[in-house]
C-alpha cells in the first residue's frame, strides 16, 4: 500500500508542478488553455485517487493523522514529495498493539 500511495504521491505532484510550470504559462502567455484543460483533468484525477487511497489506508494500515497531513500535502504544492518521506519513514504507522485494542 505504501508503495501505491508513493507513485501517486509523486505523480500528483509531478502534474501539479507540470500544471503550474508549463501549462498555466502556455495558456497565460501563449493563449492556448488545451494543455491547462489536459493536464489540470489529469492533476484533478490524481488528487482523487490520492485522497482516496489514503482513505482506504487509514485505519489498516495508518492513522487519522496521516489523512489530514496528506490532504494537506496534496493541497501545498511539492507537499507530495515531503509526505511520502514521512510515510515511508513510519510516522503514520498503526501499531500492532493498538490493532489489538480496537476489537475485532
Amino acid at each position: 500500500m505504501k508503495q501505491l500511495v508513493s507513485l501517486i504521491s509523486y505523480l500528483e505532484g509531478f502534474s501539479a508542478l507540470l500544471l503550474f510550470s508549463v501549462a498555466m504559462p502556455v495558456k497565460y502567455i501563449g493563449g492556448d488553455p488545451e494543455l491547462v484543460s489536459l493536464v489540470g483533468a489529469i492533476h484533478g484525477a490524481l488528487f482523487v485517487a490520492f485522497i482516496v487511497i489514503l482513505l482506504i489506508g487509514v485505519g489498516k494500515h495508518w492513522n487519522r493523522v496521516a489523512l489530514f497531513h496528506g490532504f494537506i500535502a496534496a493541497v501545498v504544492p511539492a507537499g507530495p514529495f515531503l509526505f511520502d518521506g514521512m510515510l515511508i519513514s513510519g510516522e503514520y504507522d498503526i501499531d500492532s498493539s493498538s490493532l489489538d485494542t480496537l476489537g475485532p
